[in-house]
């Protein structure tokens, strides 16, 4: 359930439960507006889509969405990819990127992880491009490589435009503190990998911004100097 930093107590929740910060990203280029995952899918207390009251907070329409691209399919992920009013694609306008082993992995292993009534529907939209290959271009500028390190078809993203390179990991590269330690999380598909690729990132993204999904205390960092120290 969502918490409420000013008004819920941590000790209150039920034993065993776990606070996870999650923040889809939009990044606004020269030619698009981008949703990076898409979150869990809430409403609020006041029956609103919470996707879509964080967008109009921030003078975003659901509507000017361009493409909406994953890195996994995960609850905590997709679970925005689908308008819980009207059952189809929350983000009618925009393209959605997908890739196409992880949606087959997904609907067959009937994993706890996935929404699979709501991944059924992907296979049937219109405005979807499922991509196949282990790593290639979404858009001018836009590329993706699939690690299988978090999930068994996990990708990682870079958006490149001037000067500039965002560096989206998702679940691979989910936390500021991840980065800095040699932490290797059980509940990964592959935990190992993913510790050995985040050192690499690291190592080789000292001119990139990394976006953090689970971290709203350092949603954006620019590691520079500090990278490998």
């Amino acid at each position: 359930m969502p918490f409420k930093p000013t008004e819920d107590e941590l000790s209150d929740r039920n034993r065993g439960s776990l606070l996870v910060e999650i923040q889809p990203f939009v990044v606004i280029t020269n030619d698009d507006i981008i949703l990076l995952d898409t979150g869990l899918g809430l409403m609020d207390e006041n029956g609103q889509f919470q996707l879509y009251k964080n967008l109009r907070e921030h003078g975003i329409n659901a509507s000017e969405i361009t493409k909406v691209i994953m890195s996994h399919l995960h609850k905590d992920h997709a679970g925005g990819l689908i308008n819980p009013f009207t059952k189809h694609l929350s983000f009618e306008n925009a393209t959605y990127f997908v890739q196409k082993q992880e949606l087959d992995y997904a609907l067959e292993v009937g994993s706890s992880s996935y929404n699979a009534d709501m991944l059924e529907l992907l296979q049937t939209a219109d405005n979807i491009i499922f991509s196949e290959d282990e790593k290639g271009t979404i858009a001018e500028g836009i590329t993706y490589q699939v690690t299988g390190a978090h999930s068994k078809y996990h990708r990682v993203i870079w958006i490149k435009e001037g000067e500039g390179t965002l560096f989206f990991g998702a679940d691979d590269a989910p936390q500021l503190s991840q980065m800095k330690t040699r932490f290797a999380a059980k509940y990964d598909y592959d935990g190992k990998k993913a510790m050995q690729l985040r050192e690499q990132w690291l190592e080789e993204g000292k001119a990139w911004d990394f976006l953090f999904y689970h971290d709203i205390k350092t949603p954006v960092k620019k590691f520079g100097a500090e990278a490998g120290a």
